[in-house]
C-alpha cells in the first residue's frame, strides 16, 4: 500500500465519520424535540387526571361543572362518597380552576343550558338546519346569550355524540335535526 492510497483511505474514513457524526447529532436533535413534546403531553395528561379526580364526586359526568345550576360546586363535592373524598388531596380542592368553577356556579343565574336551547330550536323544524341558522335564531330569541359560532357547533356536535340530534352532510354543509 502506497502512502497516497493510505491518505485517500484515511480521508474517506474521516469524511464518513464526519457524515455519521452529523447524522448522529441531527437524530439527537429530533429525539430531544420528541422528548420535549412528550413532556408537554405528560404535563397536560397529569392536569387532566387532576381535574378528573377533582370532579370525581359529580353523579352526571356528561355535564360540565360550569353547567351545573341547581347547586354550587362546593355542595356537589360534599355529597361525594367518603372514600372518594378521602382520596382527594387538599390541594386539589383549592386549585385556581376549582375556585373559578365554584365562583361561577355561585354567581350564575339559572339559565337553560345552551344544548337544551339548541335542541328546542331544532324541535321546531322538520328539515335539517345549519348551525349558523340555529345561532342566528338563538340570538334573536335569547339576546342575553351570545355564543360564538364555534361554541354553537361544538355544542351541536356534543348533542350528536349523546344521540340527541342527528348530523346530515350535504356536500360541504353540515346540518342538524332532532332525533
Amino acid at each position: 500500500m502506497t502512502s497516497q492510497s493510505a491518505a485517500t483511505l484515511r480521508s474517506r474514513y474521516v469524511a464518513q465519520a464526519a457524515s455519521d457524526l452529523e447524522e448522529n447529532r441531527r437524530r439527537q436533535q429530533e429525539l430531544m424535540e420528541k422528548i420535549r413534546m412528550l413532556k408537554q403531553e405528560e404535563a397536560l395528561l397529569a392536569d387532566i387526571i387532576n381535574l378528573a379526580e377533582q370532579y370525581e364526586g359529580f353523579t352526571d359526568a356528561s355535564r360540565l361543572p360550569e353547567q351545573l345550576q341547581e347547586e354550587p360546586v362546593v355542595e356537589k363535592a360534599k355529597q361525594a362518597p367518603a372514600e372518594t373524598a378521602s382520596r382527594r388531596s387538599t390541594s386539589a380542592k383549592t386549585t385556581p380552576a376549582a375556585k373559578t368553577a365554584q365562583a361561577s356556579a355561585k354567581g350564575k343565574s339559572h339559565q337553560p343550558l345552551l344544548g337544551d336551547l339548541l335542541a328546542d330550536l331544532l324541535g321546531q323544524y322538520k328539515e335539517p338546519r345549519l348551525a349558523k341558522e340555529l345561532r342566528d335564531e338563538l340570538l334573536k330569541k335569547h339576546p342575553d346569550r351570545n355564543p360564538t359560532p364555534q361554541v354553537v357547533r361544538n355544542t351541536l356536535e356534543s348533542l350528536v355524540a349523546k344521540g340527541r340530534i342527528r348530523r346530515h352532510k350535504q356536500q360541504r354543509s353540515v346540518m342538524y335535526t332532532l332525533v
